[in-house]
């Protein structure tokens, strides 16, 4: 029997579904980091404002929904393959290629919309931006260091928020996009583990496709020790008090139990690896650095 497509208002809950909008949490909170910081650096203020500050969060979020609603698309054919992903909205029937493209093209239209509505300078950069988190879903075909092309698509979060708050753009906010890049290029190499031998019996690449669990396992703890080390650099660069490194340790002590959770040959605690705990590690080091400007 057909699976029927979702419509009208019931297909809210596919569409958020599709884009996984639960984990805008991952790289939300370090985008508000990026605007406090920068707003307080050139304005003496860690307050933007209503306005900027809420079309910081629908330039984020429509940005972000664009580049899952392309991963999607572009990964329709492999998801319904893949025994893991063969449930997504595409390829069970849920949305069809159409309706999913109408829901790209209009996330990207109010990316560009709410960049425009900030400043120059957030809109002449949203076609970098936007074509970076795009770029993700194809560099699987092509190169294992496809975790950390993902990595910058979200360690743009922080410095584009900065630009969002300010119109300008500063060499301190450099070490937080980086952090944000290894952290998640770490989680990633966790996650992509399940998929090793899909990926190599399917001519897609991979870290642990490249160079196995145990390589990639590896791999993913150097770059969360380069992460935390990276999130301190930025907090001294912007003069941050130690709340704020209190927020830096917070993380590193997740990140730890976190690579605890996860062996080469058991994979059984990846999702509370990559969901559960770097949820707490994004919106911990976010209200470590909120307490740290409010107490200052």
């Amino acid at each position: 029997m057909a699976t029927a497509h979702a419509r009208g208002t019931s297909a809210l809950r596919v569409y958020l579904e599709m884009i996984k909008f639960e984990h805008s949490i991952f790289a939300l909170p370090f985008a508000m980091i990026g605007m406090m910081w920068g707003s307080l650096t050139l304005h003496g203020s860690a307050w933007p404002g209503v306005e900027k500050f809420l079309l910081i969060v629908v330039a984020m979020v429509s940005c972000r929904s664009a580049a899952m609603a392309w991963n999607r698309i572009a990964d329709r054919e492999i998801d319904a393959r893949n025994p893991r992903t063969k449930m997504r909205a595409i390829p069970a029937g849920l949305l069809t290629l159409r309706q999913s493209s109408i829901f790209f093209y209009g996330s990207c239209l109010i990316f560009f919309l709410a960049a425009f509505l900030l400043n120059p300078l957030a809109f002449y950069l949203s076609p970098i931006a936007l074509g970076t988190t795009l770029f993700y879903s194809v560099t699987k075909r092509f190169t294992p260091l496809c975790h950390f092309v993902l990595g910058l698509s979200l360690g743009i979060a922080p410095a584009a928020a900065w630009i969002g708050a300010t119109g300008t753009l500063h060499w301190a906010i450099v070490p937080i996009t980086f952090g944000v890049l290894f952290w998640t290029a770490g989680f990633d190499l966790i996650y992509a583990l399940q998929d090793e031998d899909f990926d190599r019996e399917n001519g897609l690449r991979s870290m642990p496709e490249t160079i196995g669990k145990v390589g990639a396992l590896r791999l993913s703890r150097v770059c969360h020790l380069l992460a935390v080390g990276l999130l301190a650099l930025g907090g001294y660069l912007v003069h941050a008090g130690p709340v704020y490194y209190g927020g830096v340790a917070f993380a590193a002590a997740l990140l730890i139990y976190e690579q605890s959770l996860v062996k080469p040959d058991d994979l059984s605690r990846v999702n509370l690896a990559f969901f559960t705990l770097n949820g707490f590690v994004s919106i911990g080091v976010f209200v470590f650095a909120l307490i740290d400007i409010l107490i200052r």
